[in-house]
C-alpha cells in the first residue's frame, strides 16, 4: 500500500515542474519503494513447504515466521478442520505423528489406532505440542537431522492465526508473501460432515484474497472439489489442480489425464496452473540416466504455469546429484514457474543466483 500511495502522489506532480536532480532523486526512491511489492511477481517463485519445515517443526507458526525471513515469495498452508469446524494448518487428517496427542488424550483414537484433528475441539487441539513428523511403525524421526523430537514448544495455529500473522511479517518487514492455502481431503471431511471449502473460503476472503491479482494460489489434489471451487463456490482467485502420478489406464476416471492435449486443454479451463510431484517431470535412477519430461512445456502451451513438489536436500530424488543439480534440471531444463521447496533459503539462493540467465 505505501507503494501504490507513493505512485498517486507522485503522479500527481508534472515532472516538467520538478528540478532534474529532483526527479531523479524521486525516481530512485519509487523504485526502492516498490521493490517489496515486486516480489511475488518474480519468476519463478519459491514456495515454502509447509514453512519453513527443513529447519522447524512443519506448519508451526515458528516455521512460518523463518520462511518469511527467508523471502519465499508465496508460505503454504495444509487445512484441515476441527471438531468445532474451525480450520487449522496441518498437514493430514490424522495428527498423531506430528504431536503428542496419544499421550495428551490416550483414549481419544478411532479404531484404526489414528487419531484425527476433527475428533477434536480447537481447545484440545491448543493443549498439544507439535513435534517433528515421526514414522509410527519405528517411533523414529521421519528426517532425523532436522530439529530433535520432542523439543520446543509448537503449537497448532487456525488459518486465521497464520495469515494475521504474515500479513503482519508482510508490514513490518516489508516484504511481500503471499499464501498457498490447500483443501485437505474433502471428500474425506464430507463423510465426516463437514463441507471444509465452505468454510475455507470466508476465512481466506476475510483476509482479502479475493481475486487473481492477489498473491494467493488456492490448491487440491481432488479433481471435482477444484471444479467445485471454481464453478459452484465461485472462486476467483487463481486456482491449482495437484498431481501425484497420472490416472491410472484401466481405471475409470473423471480425472483429466495431463498426458494428452483433450485432458491439459480441460484442466486448463478450470485452473491456472498444476502442482505435479517432481517425479513427473524428472526421472531416472540415477543422475547419468536422468530423463526431463515436457510436461511442462506441454502446460505451457495450454497457458498453466507449473509448480511442483517437493525440493527436500536431505530428500532428493535419485537421478539428480545435488540441490543445485535438482534445481538447475527444474528450473533451467524444465522452465517450471515455481518450487515447493523445504529448504526455501536453499531455493531462494539458486534463484536470485541464477535470476539474469533464466
Amino acid at each position: 500500500m505505501t507503494a501504490f500511495r507513493t505512485v498517486l502522489i507522485l503522479g500527481d506532480i508534472p515532472l516538467k515542474n520538478i528540478p532534474g536532480k529532483m526527479t531523479r532523486i524521486l525516481t530512485f526512491i519509487l523504485f526502492l519503494t516498490l521493490l517489496p511489492s515486486l516480489s511475488n511477481a518474480e519468476s519463478p517463485i519459491v514456495i515454502a513447504h509447509r514453512g519453513a519445515s527443513g529447519y522447524v517443526p512443519e506448519h508451526t507458526l515458528e516455521a512460518k515466521a523463518l520462511a518469511h525471513a527467508m523471502q519465499a515469495n508465496f508460505i503454504e498452508q495444509d487445512i484441515v478442520l476441527t471438531k468445532d469446524a474451525i480450520p487449522v494448518v496441518l498437514h493430514d487428517v490424522h495428527i498423531d505423528t506430528v504431536s503428542n496427542v496419544a499421550t495428551k488424550f490416550p483414549r481419544r483414537s478411532r479404531e484404526d489406532g489414528r487419531y484425527y484433528a476433527i475428533d477434536f475441539t480447537l481447545d484440545e487441539l491448543k493443549q498439544l505440542q507439535l513435534t517433528e513428523r515421526l514414522d509410527r511403525k519405528t517411533g523414529k524421526q521421519v528426517y532425523p537431522n532436522r530439529f530433535s523430537l520432542n523439543r520446543g514448544s509448537f503449537q497448532i495455529a487456525t488459518l486465521s492465526e497464520e495469515l494475521e500473522l504474515i500479513q503482519e511479517l508482510n508490514r513490518t518487514r516489508g516484504f511481500q508473501a503471499g499464501i498457498y492455502p490447500e483443501i485437505k481431503q474433502p471428500a474425506w471431511h464430507r463423510k465426516e460432515g463437514y463441507d471444509i471449502s465452505q468454510i475455507v473460503l470466508p476465512v481466506v476472503r476475510k483476509f482479502g484474497y479475493l481475486s487473481k491479482k492477489d498473491p494467493c494460489w488456492l490448491q487440491c489434489f481432488e479433481f471435482d472439489e477444484v471444479r467445485r471451487l471454481r464453478e459452484e463456490l465461485d472462486w476467483q482467485g487463481k486456482l491449482v489442480w495437484l498431481v501425484g502420478s497420472y490416472p491410472k489406464s484401466d481405471r475409470p476416471d473423471k480425472e483429466p489425464d495431463l498426458r494428452t492435449d483433450a485432458g491439459m486443454d480441460e484442466i486448463s479451463k478450470l485452473v491456472d496452473g498444476i502442482g505435479p510431484s517432481i517425479s513427473l517431470i524428472v526421472t531416472g535412477k540415477s543422475p547419468t540416466d536422468r530423463k526431463c519430461s515436457n510436461l511442462a512445456s506441454r502446460a505451457h502451451d495450454h497457458g498453466l504455469q507449473v509448480h511442483p513438489y517437493t525440493m527436500r536436500v536431505d530428500d532428493l530424488p535419485v537421478s539428480v546429484s545435488s540441490p543445485d543439480d535438482l534445481m538447475e534440471v527444474l528450473f533451467n531444463q524444465a522452465k517450471v514457474d515455481g518450487l515447493f521447496s523445504d529448504f526455501p533459503d536453499v531455493t531462494r539462493q539458486w534463484v536470485d543466483a541464477h535470476r539474469n540467465g533464466r
